[in-house]
């Protein structure tokens, strides 16, 4: 039943699985090592939300920063600009929640 996948990047590294997909949900993981970022970007019909689940990473939203410690959940509207980064020496592990699926109806 556990879906939470083996990722381990290296340092700049960003490894990306997806984890649930179904008509009206996608989960995705990403691991981000040392130094790596999640550039920002937008989904404007589907609401996200990160749940960092290892690690600490920097959440970008519409140009602001905030430090997220795990466990942590961060939601993004639809529209909303978001990425993360992570600024430590250890991996940082979000999940992101898309709801509904992008081009869904």
């Amino acid at each position: 039943m556990d879906r939470y996948p083996d990722l381990d990047p290296d340092a700049g590294e960003l490894l990306t699985a997806e984890v649930v997909v179904t008509d009206d949900v996608l989960v995705k993981a990403f691991a981000l090592g040392p130094g790596a970022e999640m550039t920002p970007h937008d989904h404007p019909d589907a609401t996200n939300v990160f749940h960092v689940v290892e690690g600490e990473v920097v959440v970008i939203r519409d140009g602001e920063e905030e430090e997220i410690t795990a466990p942590g959940v961060v939601l993004h509207e639809r529209g909303v600009e978001h990425g993360a980064r992570n600024d430590s020496d250890a991996t940082a592990v979000l999940t992101a929640s898309l709801c509904p699926l992008p081009g869904g109806d």
